[in-house]
């Protein structure tokens, strides 16, 4: 082992210390004996604490790179590749990582194992946004060709529930024909919702907080209880160029749900926060600076069955609404070029709206 870290001192530790993925380098007792910097940056450790320590202290995981898997490939001397693996970090966060294991013996006496660990929480994340970004647009098309479908008729039947009235020898039947009438109203009026604003932004430079500000007292005022909706903002933000109005709305929306989730619990909270992401990719776009304004509850959650649909029209949890709030919000962030991501569980609900801080479709 000690030929091999000697080894490790020279070119190809230079090698190893320029990589963007992490090395670990375990002696025959599963002990650490070298970290490279990406190592480092991962596990947010010293190599000078951590050398000599067990191996459990840093890689933690409840299944496919556990200690006897280890020891296992050292003893049989056959390396493996775990993919997606869900690793504990030290300080309590989880990473997605694929991790190859690699025997190294120099003798029965001078043995250990290479652990090379890539995080593709990044890789990850940028398919989930593709995905749903693909998903939004082709339910965008699908609604776009029902739309026409749908209002065609329903303006005949409209005009001819006039023209019935108009005839109607007896006024009191004039009731059934404004139930006609009404009812496509409201039908159309669903379609346009569904199919969102056609107009084009007017964009301004807007500061998000006064944004934020603006909806939190709207919801505030139309809650029927007292809400607790707390503000952890980042000054650091730059005034945006985007359509006031828009993104009002579609901040109002996401809102709306988090109030609607924890309503009648006490305990219920949300938080407003908003951060600054540097080279960040939203779908297969990277950008400097990225804006992201979060919207948290502790409500229940979302429920698992319909979190890969959430962002569909007509898709929704509650039992008075009509599930076109996301859907709506999601489309007018697109405008600008940006995302709503969402993460759920019991307990914690998540939704991030990231907006490139130069916007990509900005033309004023």
């Amino acid at each position: 082992m000690n030929e091999i870290y000697a080894t490790l001192k020279t070119y190809q530790q230079r090698i190893l210390e320029n990589l963007s993925t992490a090395v670990l380098l375990l002696d025959k007792a599963l002990c650490l004996r070298y970290m490279n910097p990406a190592a480092e940056m991962l596990f947010e450790v010293s190599v000078r604490h951590m050398v000599g320590n067990p191996a459990e202290l840093l890689i933690h995981c409840e299944e496919g790179v556990t200690r006897e898997s280890l020891m296992q490939a050292l003893e049989t001397g056959h390396p493996f590749t775990e993919r997606e693996l869900n690793l504990s970090l030290p300080d309590g966060k989880r990473a997605t990582v694929d991790c190859t294991v690699i025997p190294l013996h120099e003798s029965d006496e001078d043995c250990g194992l290479l652990i090379e660990i890539q995080q593709i929480d990044r890789q990850l994340r940028i398919s989930r946004e593709e995905h749903l970004l693909s998903q939004h647009q082709a339910a965008q098309e699908l609604i776009r060709g029902l739309a026409h479908e749908i209002k065609n008729p329903l303006g005949g039947l409209r005009g001819a529930a006039q023209l019935l009235e108009q005839e109607l020898p007896d006024s009191a039947l004039i009731e059934y024909t404004q139930i006609i009438i009404n009812e496509a109203d409201r039908l159309k009026n669903l379609v346009n919702r569904m199919l969102g604003s056609n107009r084009l932004p007017t964009l301004q430079e807007v500061n998000v907080h006064s944004l934020l500000e603006r909806v939190r007292n709207l919801v505030l005022v139309e809650s029927q209880q007292k809400l607790n909706i707390t503000r952890d903002y980042d000054p650091s933000i730059p005034d945006l160029l985007l359509d006031r109005d828009s993104i009002i709305q579609a901040l109002l929306n996401i809102l709306r749900n988090a109030a609607r989730e924890i309503s009648g619990d006490p305990q219920g909270c949300i938080i407003l926060h908003t951060r600054i992401l540097r080279q960040f990719t939203i779908g297969n776009r990277r950008y400097r600076l990225v804006a992201q304004i979060g919207i948290e509850d502790n409500g229940p959650g979302i429920p698992e069955s319909i979190r890969e649909k959430l962002f569909y029209p007509m898709v929704t949890a509650s039992d008075d609404g009509v599930g076109l709030g996301l859907s709506i919000a999601q489309s007018l962030i697109n405008q600008h070029g940006g995302l709503i991501e969402c993460t759920s569980e019991p307990g914690k609900t998540l939704f991030s709206v990231l907006l490139p801080v130069e916007n990509p479709n900005a033309t004023k």
